[in-house]
């Protein structure tokens, strides 16, 4: 190991010991920033940053992300907690809080393609992702010595046509309070509605930016033939609505008619690799609102 980034390293976990973030959304009216601004200053707590975002000043919906230091976090997180139902109530607030150096518990599901767990698993090996990867779940047994190499349990749970109920029972087992987030790196099968009802806005889904256009199998066949100049990768939150949940992040690249299917394909393996880590750094870093079918994205 190189222990040239140790001290970086300590510094960086020793500062989050005292941060907090929180994530507020209500009714836009004056006084929201003041408020929550006033409340933290008197129970102790430094801003150290501030985004906010108003969808209309004159009656809209208002979402603000504050991140703050608060000595002993641990012991004055509950009191603060309980004390900010006081402007949570007047100003109508759905609000949340999350301690930074509590690393989320992430789920990879995945079948046959591994560019996108590969991205997940180098970023994370790096440090750059900062949750901690306490499963891999596929339908085929392809990826179990790869992920097995990075010291990750794995787990193969076939999906049979005549017994989809009984694996999704098994991955239920598997993950239900043992993670914060499911994330499908190109996991070819449809989640049920029970499934996505224990997690909401908790699962992630990366798939090609072709939709609603070539829609089926072959989707890069299908655009080589139309002749498209821009291909992309969205992620987005996974709602009982098919690839129609809240859009996260949004990638694109020009490509030209010299581009045929197996170059389209590469490109797009690199845009959905990108764009799917992308979102789940910001989700783990507690930086997006769901608002109805929208997200609000403080990076």
């Amino acid at each position: 190991m190189d222990n040239t980034y140790q001290p970086q390293q300590l510094l960086a976990r020793s500062e989050k010991r005292h941060r907090a973030r929180m994530l507020i959304s209500c009714p836009d009216r004056p006084g929201i920033v003041a408020a929550v601004s006033h409340f933290l200053y008197e129970h102790g707590a430094n801003i150290i940053q501030s985004d906010q975002y108003s969808m209309d000043p004159g009656g809209g919906m208002f979402f603000i992300r504050f991140e703050f230091d608060l000595n002993d976090l641990e012991r004055e997180l509950p009191v603060l907690q309980e004390d900010f139902a006081r402007v949570s109530d007047r100003f109508e607030m759905k609000w949340s809080i999350f301690r930074a150096s509590r690393k989320k518990r992430l789920a990879v599901f995945v079948s046959k393609e591994d560019h996108c767990l590969l991205e997940l698993l180098w970023q994370w090996q790096a440090g750059d992702l900062e949750a901690d990867i306490a499963m891999v779940i596929s339908n085929h047994p392809d990826m179990g010595e790869l992920v097995k190499s990075f010291g990750i349990p794995f787990h193969h749970i076939p999906v049979k046509a005549d017994a989809k109920a009984e694996a999704e029972k098994q991955q239920l087992e598997a993950v239900t309070g043992k993670v914060d987030l499911i994330v499908l790196a190109r996991y070819m099968q449809i989640i049920s509605p029970k499934f996505i009802e224990q997690f909401p806005n908790r699962i992630i889904n990366i798939h090609h930016s072709f939709l609603p256009a070539f829609v089926g199998g072959k989707p890069y066949a299908q655009a080589y033939q139309r002749g498209v100049k821009i291909i992309g990768a969205t992620a987005h939150y996974v709602t009982e609505e098919l690839d129609g949940g809240p859009i996260i992040e949004q990638d694109v690249q020009r490509v030209s008619h010299r581009d045929d299917v197996d170059n389209l394909k590469r490109i797009g393996r690199t845009i959905e690799r990108v764009v799917l880590a992308r979102a789940v750094k910001w989700h783990i870093e507690d930086r997006l609102l769901v608002h109805q079918n929208k997200t609000v994205v403080f990076n």
